[in-house]
């Protein structure tokens, strides 16, 4: 049976993508921040192989993670689902000196993508709000820009593509993708969201086990390829955040290793 894991699924779209995959047949390890949050995905799906839990906004916590991970076995797809959304009103620092949202949204995945075993699929939760990230990559930490808690989160989902793409191009033999859920009413979402709610996980769960989704290196909305920022295809700019990532987490994301798709 394959395995999925799906980071940020105590609720939300993670919940739901984990959902779905057990409706159809996939083995589900959800991901919670804590113990207590750990119960409420339990609940939410008791079908479910797992919990595993560690908080994504410190780097030991990225690390203990991706650790659990690995000692449970290797999966065959993982979507990066965890997130903060675009309304933290101040700049909240982690124990690493990061802004939270970077820490969770940005660094996380790239963390977790680069210690855990490599799966067969790999996918990133990104936004339409990407269109207005920062594609210069400056103080990506929040260090000394003034705050803004809706640009940090749209700087944050282009990271994320600017990461999918990366990663295809290193890793040929893994297909990476990125995703746009729609603007969706989950508790990130807001009850004023306006997107079907019923389809904001299904691509997320298309392109982790769908069979005519065997595509790598794109960008998806509701399992149709969308348009991204002209900057995240420039593979300058995405080699430049691995750097980034690397430096700051202490990290390398390996070459590729053909091990067959």
């Amino acid at each position: 049976m394959a395995r999925v894991f799906v980071t940020g699924s105590a609720d939300g779209l993670g919940l739901m993508a984990g959902r779905l995959l057990m409706e159809q047949g996939l083995s589900v390890v959800l991901h919670a921040r804590n113990d207590a949050r750990a119960e409420v995905a339990r609940k939410g799906a008791p079908g479910a192989e797992g919990v595993i839990v560690g908080d994504l906004s410190t780097l030991a916590g990225m690390k203990s993670v991706a650790e659990k991970a690995n000692a449970s076995g290797r999966f065959d797809a993982v979507i990066h689902n965890a997130a903060l959304g675009d309304k933290e009103s101040r700049r909240v620092e982690t124990a690493d000196g990061f802004a939270q949202v970077f820490a969770v949204n940005s660094l996380a995945p790239f963390v977790l993508t680069a210690l855990m075993e490599r799966p067969k699929r790999l996918v990133y939760v990104s936004s339409q709000l990407h269109q207005s990230g920062d594609a210069s990559l400056r103080d990506v930490v929040w260090k000394e820009k003034k705050w803004s808690g809706f640009q940090a989160y749209c700087d944050s989902k282009l990271h994320d593509v600017l990461l999918a793409f990366a990663v295809a191009r290193r890793w040929p033999d893994v297909y990476s993708n990125a995703v746009h859920p729609g603007w969706v009413a989950t508790k990130m979402g807001g009850p004023s969201a306006t997107d079907d709610l019923a389809e904001g996980h299904t691509t997320q769960v298309w392109l982790a086990v769908g069979e005519d989704a065997r595509v790598t290196g794109d960008y998806f909305f509701h399992m149709k390829k969308s348009k991204v920022l002209a900057a995240a295809r420039d593979e300058g700019t995405q080699d430049r955040f691995v750097e980034i990532c690397e430096e700051l987490a202490g990290v390398k994301l390996e070459p590729a290793k053909m091990a067959g798709k």
